[in-house]
């Protein structure tokens, strides 16, 4: 359980000396520039160390406490620029060199003057995901890692999901650091244009996936790279810390992994803390109500109270605590993984990410699309569905929209009321719950489904409805269909989730051809998405086949006893 009253140190905070910047040299002859912030005593300490990408005196304080803080608690904190970013020399190539950096990095560290010569890693996003590749080379001082919504596979749930890109978030975050890599070069103009992109990203341009500013500007940027490399090529591969799964397991690193549930990382994290668990008993898993940042209590439209602000620094100074100082403070003694349940406001804790089973059948009445009464969620105990075909038709002049969640705009939970109302989105809901109900853990759309396009999208999304009618999304996933892929039961995984619906609410299913401009418009003719002209795509017909055995929602789900009922979603 996850109580920020509790985790407060108890030894008084030190005071800090002012930052120091110093640098190292890599094996390669490249100066890789830090700051070092450490208490203003002539002990020796470990260190914390973040290798940042977005410059070194950001330190990812947009979620985290400065890193004079965590030396006021004890820690040699060093914030270095990796390569080709902030003042460091050489050139950044996304995750090419962070293994062999990294680990250099950590024995420099290691061997600084007033230290001890154990290190411990955190940071999030980029910042989580080097700390990973550079657990796959790392020597013995090492001694803890904190990574934070991060990716597990540069290609899958990174850049692509099940054959999608992720265009909205690949394209924003290669212009962010192509902006950077413009601004190195002193390239004044490019900057600017890069800078005026990332505020409002321009999608309805001919070739929607490829703007004319990122192909105006492509050298400055991954992202071409990355859309058009095939998911076959080894490169992903070289750049994937998935990959390198074997040698991060074999140095047995313990590992503190945070992820959001509105996070655009939540899936890969989950990803790696179920792969890294599997192998070593030191991994703990914390996943809050949060987008990618800040970690607070209000998240999108909600305010979910005083349990889900913030917290995680004192968390990791009990990790760190722990593991670089032999503090007895009993965190491993806690069940490993902690999830916030959305409906009670609060924390939970499981033994291991939660895997019990149940299912849904998928019924409706033949005009779901425009009737949001007649699509329903039913358990699978009740009796089989008749056979017949539900149609939604996707309009490319108009595609549903990318709303709420992770992906959305904007991002986290927000009433999508409007949303489902549209004809192009087809709904399927539970009756009101009468007795307190959780779902935690996977989640994952099984449909059957045709079309009379060689190839088309879907999107489905899971939501809360509340008693008074609003509807709260949870989670989400997508898939691009290739063609003759829909000829047999498919699945759709969707992010986790963990939820307890209380008396009056329902859970809603929500199905679409589109989710605009989280993922590009499919044009339903078999071209490529990414290169696909706008004029080219095609309007096109869904159909959702329903009957025994044909389309289900499967999930993780427990009915709760004794749980009292909480503010309904407003």
């Amino acid at each position: 359980m996850i109580d920020s009253q509790t985790l407060s140190p108890e030894n008084p905070m030190l005071p800090v000396k002012p930052v120091e910047s110093t640098f190292m040299v890599t094996s390669d002859g490249v100066r890789l520039d830090a700051d070092i912030y450490r208490p203003d005593d002539e002990e020796s300490y470990p260190v914390l160390l973040m290798r940042q990408a977005y410059g070194r005196r950001i330190a990812c304080t947009i979620c985290y406490a400065h890193p004079a803080w965590y030396a006021a608690h004890g820690y040699v904190v060093v914030v270095q620029d990796i390569r080709g970013r902030g003042t460091s020399e050489g050139e950044f190539r996304v995750c090419e060199d962070d293994v062999r950096d990294g680990a250099e990095t950590i024995e420099w560290a290691s061997r600084l003057p007033g230290t001890t010569g154990l290190v411990g890693m955190y940071g999030f996003s980029y910042q989580g995901y080097n700390q990973l590749l550079a657990a796959s080379a790392t020597g013995t001082a090492l001694r803890a890692i904190a990574p934070a919504m991060t990716p597990w596979d540069a290609r899958e749930g990174w850049s692509y999901v099940n054959g999608a890109l992720r265009l909205q978030s690949t394209l924003n975050w290669a212009t962010q650091l192509g902006a950077e890599s413009a601004r190195r070069d002193g390239e004044v103009i490019a900057y600017a244009e890069l800078l005026s992109a990332a505020k409002a990203l321009p999608f309805y341009e001919p070739v929607p996936a490829r703007p004319a500013f990122i192909e105006r500007n492509r050298e400055w940027t991954h992202y071409h790279k990355w859309v058009d490399t095939p998911a076959s090529d080894d490169y992903w591969q070289r750049i994937s810390a998935a990959s390198l799964r074997a040698d991060i397991v074999d140095r047995d690193v313990p590992m503190l992994f945070i992820a959001g549930w509105y996070d655009t990382f939540l899936e890969p994290t989950l990803a790696a803390y179920r792969e890294i668990s599997r192998f070593q008993s030191n991994a703990k898993l914390v996943v809050g109500p949060w987008a990618h940042f800040p970690w607070t209590r209000k998240v999108g439209s909600l305010d979910l109270g005083p349990a889900a602000d913030g917290g995680m620094d004192e968390l990791h100074i009990r990790w760190f605590d722990h593991w670089l100082k032999g503090t007895a403070n009993g965190i491993m003694d806690e069940p490993p993984v902690s999830l916030f349940d959305l409906g009670l406001k609060d924390w939970r804790d499981y033994p291991a990410w939660p895997a019990e089973q149940t299912q849904f059948q998928l019924q409706a009445g033949g005009n779901a699309a425009l009737d949001q009464t007649s699509g329903r969620l039913t358990p699978e105990t009740e009796p089989a569905p008749s056979a017949h075909t539900e149609f939604i038709v996707h309009d490319p002049w108009r595609p549903a929209p990318s709303f709420g969640g992770a992906f959305g705009t904007p991002v986290g939970p927000w009433d999508r009321s409007n949303i489902d109302a549209r004809a192009d989105v087809i709904t399927f809901t539970t009756a009101a719950q009468t007795a307190p109900l959780t779902l935690a853990g996977s989640v994952v759309a099984r449909l059957c489904l045709s079309s009379d396009r060689p190839s088309f999208d879907v999107s489905c999304v899971l939501s809360r409805v509340s008693a008074a009618g609003s509807i709260i999304q949870l989670t989400d996933g997508y898939r691009c269909l290739a063609p003759g892929e829909a000829a047999s039961a498919l699945d759709v995984p969707m992010q986790g989730i963990c939820v307890t619906l209380q008396p009056g609410e329902a859970l809603r299913l929500s199905i679409a051809g589109a989710a605009f401009p989280a993922y590009p418009v499919n044009p339903g003719t078999a071209e490529d998405p990414t290169r696909a002209t706008a004029v080219s795509a095609q309007i096109t017909t869904i159909g959702i086949e329903i009957g025994a055995e044909s389309s289900l929602l499967i999930g993780t789900a427990q009915p709760e006893e004794g749980i009292p009922a909480t503010e309904a979603i407003s």
